[in-house]
């Protein structure tokens, strides 16, 4: 099958199903080097739904990126690297282990043939099962999460176990991360209790607030990443809530005094040396975004750049 995407100079971006950046529907997995996934499940939103929505949002706003990334030696993303949609994963709406479970399945078909998935979501809780099933392939993974909000809480709401707010507990509790080799960045904001940042220190993992990335500086905090991840097999986590507000204001549970879009972009652009073996978009809520649709047409954006990451990686 062909593996390029329609070409928007010869079809307008408005004609066609859109597919992320205009690519192809999988048919052959034996064909591909990485796969888009929809994993639209908001089952386990502690706080605004809605992000059921995101992938198709994303892959609505996708249509306006183009295969060149001028910000890794001119790379054309789609020339090194064979990719397509693969669709949407099939969730239970309002069962979250449920949809956990068929998530994993989903993205485990992927992993398993030897293609990189790469997730758009879907509340935070959805990347445990996309851990779960690339795990099952790679071995315990190296995590690098950014986000405003550590996720490493261990029950809400009547001792449930499974939720945005608890993924990265599970994943260090079921050996499918590596606490020693992962690291959070960008935690900000008022606490529930004073052990919010520190209960994943505890765990293993390094942390950096936002005070503490600006204060580092982008292209160290990049450096410290390769550093933490250190060649391991690597699951990126990208929560849009990492941004500021006023940049994606269409996320589940936004935080004042994130990075700018163009400051998150340049941390993402800046990444080297990792070797990706899995990543996501998470908690897109298309109904909280204004008319421009800007957090969808980010969380395309930040997509596009780790299929970049990935394809310049795989060019070294």
């Amino acid at each position: 099958m062909s593996v390029l995407p329609t070409d928007s100079l010869e079809t307008p971006r408005f004609c066609g199903v859109p597919t992320f950046m205009r690519l192809p529907m999988a048919t052959d997995l034996s064909q591909l080097d990485a796969a888009i996934i929809g994993l639209p499940s908001d089952s386990g939103a502690p706080f605004r739904t809605g992000a059921r929505f995101g992938p198709n949002a994303v892959r609505a706003m996708s249509t306006m990126l183009r295969p060149i990334n001028p910000y890794r030696n001119d790379i054309n993303v789609f020339d090194t690297l064979r990719c397509a949609d693969a669709g949407d994963a099939p969730v239970v709406p309002g069962y979250e282990e449920e949809c956990l479970a068929r998530i994993e399945q989903a993205v485990y078909a992927l992993s398993s043939a030897g293609v990189v998935p790469c997730g758009i979501g879907g509340d935070h809780s959805i990347t445990l099962a996309e851990l779960r099933a690339v795990a099952k392939v790679h071995g315990p993974l190296a995590l690098v999460q950014f986000d405003s909000h550590s996720d490493t809480w261990d029950k809400y709401f009547a001792d449930k176990r499974y939720s945005a707010g608890t993924p990265f507990r599970r994943a260090v509790e079921e050996d499918i991360v590596d606490p020693a080799y992962s690291i959070q960045v960008g935690l900000r904001g008022s606490l529930f209790r004073t052990s919010d940042i520190t209960q994943s220190l505890d765990l293993g993992y390094e942390v950096f607030t936002t005070d503490q990335m600006f204060e580092l500086g982008i292209k160290q905090m990049a450096q410290r990443i390769a550093e933490r991840t250190a060649g391991r097999p690597t699951f990126i986590t990208f929560d849009m809530d990492f941004v500021d507000p006023a940049f994606a204001p269409g996320v589940q549970t936004p935080e004042a005094g994130g990075p700018s879009a163009r400051e998150a972009l340049l941390l993402l652009r800046a990444l080297k040396g990792i070797n990706m073996v899995g990543c996501d978009v998470t908690e897109i809520s298309p109904m909280y975004d204004g008319p421009g649709q800007i957090t969808s047409l980010l969380g395309a954006t930040v997509m596009a750049e780790l299929l970049a990451l990935l394809a310049s990686e795989r060019a070294a």
